[in-house]
């Protein structure tokens, strides 16, 4: 069976697509990520939460406070990719459910009225909405370097507060030369699936 996506479309999105280590130095628009934002916003979540935050890191003062977060060896590429994106979970989301969920507002006291379980709603559906937004950006023609080597409490108290949790950093950009490493192997479908 094949699938209705265009191959080539597919090949963007997924089996061509790898994180990108290095990037040339053509800008990122805010046009660019308001379009991938546009389409990236209506994946499916639990409840139509949205509690994906997205701070754009444009200017060198704020790069330079956001490089000495990051692991050693992520430093260099968040140094020098046109776009560096912190993606974070609102744990405050449940304030606009009433406006995304508009038949039934009595979610937001009904289910997360308790702290706890809006920040594991909030993990969980932001990290959903961080994988489109990556797939967004390559539907853009552009690479994304997702990284999880860093300071999370350090990028949360100089970027963020006490309602957002940091869920990773986002390199957006052009590939540049040598971008990317080997492509790593995957689990089979057999590895994976199972049929009850």
């Amino acid at each position: 069976m094949s699938l209705v996506l265009d191959p080539h479309a597919q090949d963007l999105l997924f089996r061509e697509a790898r994180t990108a280590n290095t990037f040339t130095d053509e800008p990122v628009t805010d046009e660019q990520v308001q379009a991938i934002y546009d389409l990236v916003k209506y994946g499916p979540t639990a409840f139509n939460q949205n509690p994906l935050r997205i701070t754009l890191v444009r200017s060198p003062e704020a790069r330079e406070r956001l490089v000495r977060h990051m692991a050693e060896g992520n430093r260099p590429k968040t140094s020098t990719a046109p776009l560096v994106a912190i993606l974070a979970a609102d744990n405050e989301f449940h304030d606009e459910l009433p406006a995304l969920l508009p038949h039934f507002p009595q979610a937001k006291d009904l289910f997360f009225s308790e702290r706890p379980a809006r920040e594991g709603a909030a993990a969980l559906n932001a990290a959903l909405q961080a994988a489109y937004f990556i797939i967004g950006v390559r539907a853009a023609g552009l690479a994304a370097g997702p990284m999880t080597g860093l300071d999370f409490e350090g990028v949360r108290k100089e970027f963020l507060d006490d309602d957002h949790t940091p869920l990773m950093v986002v390199n957006i950009g052009r590939p540049g030369e040598d971008a990317w490493f080997p492509r790593s192997p995957r689990l089979s479908y057999e590895q994976v699936v199972t049929t009850v």
